[in-house]
Protein backbone atom coordinates (compact mmCIF):
# COMPACT_ATOMS: atom_id res chain seq x y z
CA UNK A 1 0.00 0.00 0.00
CA UNK A 2 1.45 3.59 -1.16
CA UNK A 3 1.40 6.44 1.79
CA UNK A 4 0.19 9.21 -0.86
CA UNK A 5 -3.19 9.73 0.09
CA UNK A 6 -5.55 10.59 -3.17
CA UNK A 7 -4.77 14.13 -2.75
CA UNK A 8 -1.46 13.63 -3.37
CA UNK A 9 -1.95 11.17 -6.33
CA UNK A 10 -4.43 13.94 -7.99
CA UNK A 11 -1.29 16.03 -8.30
CA UNK A 12 -2.38 19.69 -7.44
CA UNK A 13 0.16 21.08 -9.83
CA UNK A 14 0.00 18.73 -12.62
CA UNK A 15 1.33 20.97 -15.62
CA UNK A 16 -2.39 22.25 -16.14
CA UNK A 17 -1.96 25.98 -15.04
CA UNK A 18 -1.67 27.41 -10.88
CA UNK A 19 -4.48 26.07 -8.77
CA UNK A 20 -5.74 28.51 -6.72
CA UNK A 21 -8.87 26.43 -5.02
CA UNK A 22 -9.19 22.71 -4.51
CA UNK A 23 -12.34 20.67 -3.28
CA UNK A 24 -11.96 16.79 -2.57
CA UNK A 25 -15.14 14.42 -2.30
CA UNK A 26 -14.35 11.09 -1.28
CA UNK A 27 -17.24 8.98 -2.10
CA UNK A 28 -16.37 5.19 -1.91
CA UNK A 29 -14.14 3.81 -4.54
CA UNK A 30 -14.08 7.20 -6.37
CA UNK A 31 -12.40 10.73 -5.31
CA UNK A 32 -13.00 13.58 -7.46
CA UNK A 33 -11.91 16.70 -7.00
CA UNK A 34 -12.82 20.20 -8.61
CA UNK A 35 -10.04 22.90 -9.17
CA UNK A 36 -9.61 26.38 -9.92
CA UNK A 37 -6.99 27.03 -11.56
CA UNK A 38 -5.46 29.85 -13.88
CA UNK A 39 -3.11 30.01 -16.86
CA UNK A 40 -0.60 32.07 -17.53
CA UNK A 41 -2.83 35.11 -18.89
CA UNK A 42 -4.78 35.22 -15.33
CA UNK A 43 -7.91 33.47 -17.04
CA UNK A 44 -9.58 31.14 -14.95
CA UNK A 45 -10.85 27.49 -15.95
CA UNK A 46 -12.22 24.58 -13.86
CA UNK A 47 -11.14 20.90 -14.24
CA UNK A 48 -13.14 18.32 -12.73
CA UNK A 49 -11.07 15.44 -12.08
CA UNK A 50 -12.03 11.57 -11.12
CA UNK A 51 -9.94 9.25 -9.29
CA UNK A 52 -10.84 5.71 -9.39
CA UNK A 53 -9.21 2.65 -7.70
CA UNK A 54 -9.29 -0.81 -9.74
CA UNK A 55 -7.60 -3.84 -8.46
CA UNK A 56 -5.98 -6.06 -10.89
CA UNK A 57 -4.47 -9.64 -11.30
CA UNK A 58 -1.38 -7.00 -11.04
CA UNK A 59 -1.88 -4.63 -8.10
CA UNK A 60 -4.15 -1.88 -7.35
CA UNK A 61 -4.38 0.62 -10.35
CA UNK A 62 -6.16 4.11 -10.10
CA UNK A 63 -7.89 5.48 -13.29
CA UNK A 64 -8.17 9.25 -13.47
CA UNK A 65 -10.68 11.31 -15.91
CA UNK A 66 -10.25 15.15 -16.62
CA UNK A 67 -13.07 17.05 -18.17
CA UNK A 68 -11.77 21.11 -18.51
CA UNK A 69 -14.30 23.85 -18.16
CA UNK A 70 -12.33 26.72 -19.51
CA UNK A 71 -13.73 30.72 -18.15
CA UNK A 72 -15.56 31.36 -21.27
CA UNK A 73 -17.81 28.61 -20.26
CA UNK A 74 -18.11 28.53 -16.54
CA UNK A 75 -21.55 30.07 -16.64
CA UNK A 76 -22.99 28.19 -18.45
CA UNK A 77 -21.40 25.26 -17.06
CA UNK A 78 -22.84 26.08 -13.70
CA UNK A 79 -26.47 27.09 -15.00
CA UNK A 80 -26.58 23.39 -16.48
CA UNK A 81 -25.28 22.13 -13.16
CA UNK A 82 -28.17 23.62 -11.30
CA UNK A 83 -30.83 22.37 -13.39
CA UNK A 84 -29.82 19.23 -13.25
CA UNK A 85 -28.96 19.53 -8.94
CA UNK A 86 -32.70 20.93 -9.36
CA UNK A 87 -34.25 17.93 -11.36
CA UNK A 88 -32.20 15.32 -8.80
CA UNK A 89 -33.58 16.74 -5.45
CA UNK A 90 -37.13 16.43 -7.11
CA UNK A 91 -36.44 13.04 -8.42
CA UNK A 92 -33.77 11.18 -6.12
CA UNK A 93 -32.56 10.92 -2.97
CA UNK A 94 -29.24 12.29 -2.55
CA UNK A 95 -28.93 12.36 1.45
CA UNK A 96 -25.77 10.36 1.81
CA UNK A 97 -25.84 6.51 2.55
CA UNK A 98 -23.00 4.59 3.51
CA UNK A 99 -20.33 6.97 3.02
CA UNK A 100 -17.69 4.34 4.49
CA UNK A 101 -17.75 1.81 1.35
Amino acid sequence: MSSFSEFDNHQTHDGYGDSVFTKMIKAGHRTYFIDVKTTRSHDYFMVLTELRKKITVSGTITERNKVFIYQEDIAKFADGLEEVLTYLRKHVDLSPKNLDE
